[in-house]
């Protein structure tokens, strides 16, 4: 695997593709600057090595040319973030970028326009990649938020590098943090699965069966696999039609001596609302007209002992409907057990929206050892998809 430590970047100009798809507000201001973060690390390292960087991203979903989605308004903050100025060009392709990359000096920095104003970049055409390629002498992929999509500037443009082609310091160590857990792990191996649906999860489910010894099942799938087994939900969420895989999901991991650590209570509610009537109700006995919102008390507990006795933790989705105060204490005692085992020694990764999001709303961030930046490359990475984006580093 080529990272930015096989390369001496003096002299060199270095075409990174970044992940910079940060979210604005109506003022056009980054609100939550993670991902330009993230790829400091990268770009400082081509700098101090003498060399030049020429950044390319793509930014929102736009159609066409659509002023709103110009990375021209995160100049400022990629400034203040990198503590060096930022060229911009208004195009990433043509005759006026190829002479902004060829005019940059060593220890310079340029930020190219949205690359999804062309389609070409989705379509993943081979011109359009041959196109941006000309700009730099080293392709340097560290957007793992696109990994698993084979656009032109994050797999096809690889074939035009040849051996002058690694990963940056944030992608080696996306891929580094989930070949500990699927691979490298020390045992004992647990990975936390929440969320609303077992649909959305049954592919990460059967993959990492054989990469576990424990696997919590929390939030809205619980409710499918306890009425599979008789249990009664009342108006909780369930995949009715989804009750069969459960089953043959708990056969499983019995066959593969995984223990399954469903709750045994829960926090339920008259209705959907974060002022609703509530009461802790065993998970198998929740009456009509109430549904389980959060785990309960002796789930917690339970959790709590799972995650303490284990040396490697995966968390991919919260515990109840975090986002409302009333049903948030459940994820917020899971994200404190795997602090504490984190700060034991256990090595915990955190990936997938919702999980990134709870554990940036409730101050876990730097109490783990890693939080993914990709929420979609991430869940195809632990459903055991080899990503595009990767592939074509590695090839």
């Amino acid at each position: 695997m080529k990272t930015l430590n096989d390369f001496n970047f003096n002299n060199k100009k270095a075409l990174i593709r970044v992940d910079f798809n940060v979210p604005l507000n109506d003022k056009f201001e980054v609100t939550d600057a993670t991902r330009i973060v993230s790829a400091k690390p990268t770009i400082i390292k081509i700098l101090e090595d003498g060399g030049s960087c020429i950044l390319m991203s793509h930014l929102g979903r736009p159609k066409g040319v659509q002023e709103e989605f110009s990375l021209k308004h995160i100049v400022n903050k990629v400034e203040d973030i990198l503590g060096v100025e930022v060229k911009f060009i208004e195009d990433c392709v043509g005759p006026t970028a190829e002479e902004a990359a060829q005019n940059l000096n060593p220890g310079e920095i340029l930020l190219l326009e949205n690359l999804r104003f062309h389609d070409e970049e989705k379509q993943g055409d081979k011109n359009f990649a041959e196109a941006l390629s000309k700009l730099g002498d080293i392709f340097v992929n560290d957007a793992f938020g696109t990994a698993h999509r084979a656009h032109a500037s994050t797999t096809i443009i690889a074939q035009f590098f040849d051996q002058r082609k690694c990963f940056g310091n944030l992608l080696a160590q996306e891929i580094d943090s989930i070949n500990k857990v699927m691979k490298t792990g020390e045992k004992p191996v647990l990975a936390v699965l929440g969320g609303a649906k077992v649909s959305s999860k049954i592919t990460i489910i059967e993959n990492i069966l054989d990469k576990v010894d424990h696997l919590i099942i929390g939030g809205g799938m619980t409710f499918t696999f306890i009425k599979a087994q008789g249990g009664n939900v009342g108006d909780s969420i369930c995949e009715d039609d989804k009750m069969e895989l459960a089953i043959d999901i708990l056969k499983q991991a019995k066959e593969k001596n995984v223990q399954i650590h469903l709750p045994v209570d829960v926090l339920a509610a008259n209705a959907f609302s974060n002022d609703a009537d509530t009461q802790i109700m065993d998970v198998d006995k929740i009456p009509q007209g109430w549904q389980g919102l959060d785990a309960g008390p002796r789930s917690k507990a339970h959790f709590h002992d799972v995650v303490l006795q284990c040396k490697t933790i995966l968390w991919n989705g919260p515990l109840g409907v975090f986002e409302m105060e009333t049903f948030a204490n459940g994820t917020i005692a899971l994200g404190n057990s795997i602090a504490e085992a984190t700060k034991n020694g256990a090595f915990s990764l955190v990936g997938g929206g919702d999980s990134v999001a709870a554990v940036k709303q409730f101050g876990f961030e730097n109490k783990v050892s890693y939080v993914s930046t990709g929420g979609g490359a991430m869940l195809e990475s632990l459903e055991g998809k080899t990503l595009p984006g990767i592939a074509a580093i590695l090839e």
